[in-house]
């Protein structure tokens, strides 16, 4: 990860991990999945003095997106700030990010907003952060729109809810696809090379040769 400082904050009772990324040189930060407890977010990034660049989204989902809304607001609500933009998901997963109040009240959770993004994003675009280029992937199966990023030079990934440590993503939704999420995994993830780490959704993150190596879930 040469260049880049990675932060983890749990957030939301699934115990999310909205991950800050941060360029060493310059400070710049991007907002990984957002899920809530918005305090939290912002208490990190004033306690490592990092500036707030844009909040990226990896799918719809109630803990990955449902603080993005109001985090962006309160973002831009600072005095001089440049404006954060809510950039991705890919626009499939649009109506999950319309139906984030929905997905709170099956939760019995509050304070959460339904959220449009500046921009969607598609397979093959890239993002900026400092001078670190981060690939735009499209792996479907978990969420019909779900993207991951990855930072090839610094070899690093925010993977979202697509590969974890020993497992992966749930599919058991109605718009889920196992075959999709696994072909994903095989045909996008793996090939980025066994020294590549990753930070998850959930729990501890990885290396794509620990995974390749022993994830029961992609043997076959």
């Amino acid at each position: 990860m040469a260049g880049l400082k990675i932060t983890i904050v749990p957030v939301t009772p699934l115990e999310q991990n909205c991950t800050l990324i941060t360029d060493a040189d310059t400070g710049q930060t991007a907002i990984v999945d957002p899920g809530g407890d918005v305090d939290r977010i912002l208490a990190a990034l004033q306690a490592g003095r990092l500036d707030a660049a844009a909040i990226w989204l990896t799918h719809g989902h109630l803990d990955h997106a449902g603080g993005a809304a109001e985090l962006a607001e309160r973002l831009n609500a600072r005095p001089g700030a440049a404006r954060v933009e809510i950039v991705g998901p890919d626009r499939r997963d649009d109506m999950l990010l319309q139906g984030l109040v929905q997905q709170a009240a099956m939760w019995g959770l509050t304070g959460v907003r339904n959220c449009t993004p500046d921009r969607y994003l598609s397979e093959g675009e890239t993002l900026l952060l400092g001078a670190h280029v981060f690939d735009v992937l499209h792996c479907p199966g978990h969420t019909p729109g779900h993207v991951v990023f990855v930072a090839k030079t610094a070899r690093f990934a925010q993977l979202g809810d697509v590969l974890f440590r020993g497992s992966v993503g749930r599919t058991d939704f109605p718009y889920g696809d196992h075959a999709a999420l696994i072909a994903s995994i095989k045909t996008k993830l793996l090939p980025l090379g066994d020294d590549l780490s990753f930070v998850c959704g959930h729990g501890p993150g990885s290396t794509i040769g620990a995974e390749r190596a022993g994830n029961p879930f992609i043997q076959s």
